[in-house]
């Protein structure tokens, strides 16, 4: 009897989030959990590096967070968006959390340190000066950019992830671009 779950042959699609999930979920499979952690982390710690200020023990902290909460939740997890997005908007709830301790206390839109994103365009100059800009945005400033213009989430999402509403999304990222541009100053033509 073939088992639901058995393993590909090999030259096969790589598997789903969903069968991984369904694996890990139904076996307890330390094999699949490694294949999402894979798939996965390397974003998440993009993410988390961003959303912590460029701080690479800190962003390393938070995603190990990210995934001993995922490991206890995924049975809840109802599919209504991309398990990426889910992780995301976990890795998200982490860093807050660990900001809010650091600090003692409070909201997602405290004045505070996080890193940029630089774009493979950029020259590396320009990278640096943009990650420095970024990193010296308000938090909540900075969360909505990154989550919205670096990570591709609409403004709904990004609300969802962030627990707050459409329309601060919006505002908070046509502040946080203006901030930016007075940072920057004007861009020599390339």
């Amino acid at each position: 009897m073939r088992r639901p779950f058995a393993s590909r042959p090999a030259g096969s699609a790589p598997a789903s989030d969903e069968e991984l999930v369904a694996r890990f979920l139904a076996e307890g499979s330390e094999a699949a959990f490694r294949q999402l952690f894979r798939r996965h982390t390397p974003r998440l710690l993009q993410l988390g590096a961003r959303l912590q200020g460029g701080a690479v023990d800190d962003a390393e902290d938070a995603v190990q967070e990210t995934w001993i909460r995922a490991a206890d939740g995924l049975r809840g997890f109802r599919w209504q968006s991309s398990l990426a997005t889910w992780l995301a908007g976990v890795l998200v709830n982490v860093c807050r959390e660990q900001r809010r301790a650091r600090r003692g206390g409070g909201g997602p839109f405290d004045d505070g340190v996080g890193a940029g994103a630089a774009t493979a365009e950029a020259p590396a100059g320009l990278a640096r000066d943009l990650e420095a800009a970024i990193a010296a945005l308000p938090e909540g400033y900075r969360q909505v950019l990154v989550l919205h213009d670096v990570e591709g989430h609409t403004h709904e999402q990004t609300a969802r992830l962030l627990g707050i509403e459409a329309g601060t999304s919006k505002s908070q990222l046509h502040r946080a671009r203006r901030a930016l541009r007075q940072r920057l100053g004007p861009q020599p033509e390339r």
